[in-house]
């Protein structure tokens, strides 16, 4: 620096704006990674959809979706498991209602229930 105050003041504020163009940089890179996990995560949904569309009959979409209401998290990994049992090959025809019943119980996390007794 020339050590005069106009050169020093002038130092100063190329260095704010400098500061302040990396600081919107950054910001702008967060919104595009944003951006791409959210077409991502939609396009694993919209894939998942279609595999469930694929392997569900209507009666067992039915009785996912009711299943969902109630229990969004249970509905989540009985579509999870579903899509991982289709994707290894182990499903061989379409799952249909009784089959849907059959594999909600089989998945269902076990109930805890209490007996009390008063003596």
């Amino acid at each position: 620096m020339s050590g005069t105050p106009d050169d020093d003041r002038l130092e100063e504020l190329r260095e704010q704006k400098m500061q302040e163009l990396r600081e919107q940089a950054e910001g702008q890179q967060g919104g595009q990674n944003e951006a791409r996990e959210e077409a991502a995560r939609q396009q694993a949904e919209a894939k998942q959809e279609a595999m469930l569309k694929q392997y569900l009959t209507d009666g067992a979409r039915q009785r996912l979706n009711a299943v969902e209401m109630s229990k969004p998290d249970f509905a989540e990994s009985v579509k999870k498991q579903i899509v991982a049992l289709a994707q290894s090959g182990r499903i061989q025809n379409r799952i249909d209602e009784e089959q849907m019943r059959d594999l909600l119980k089989e998945l269902q996390p076990e109930s805890k229930s209490f007996d009390i007794r008063r003596r």
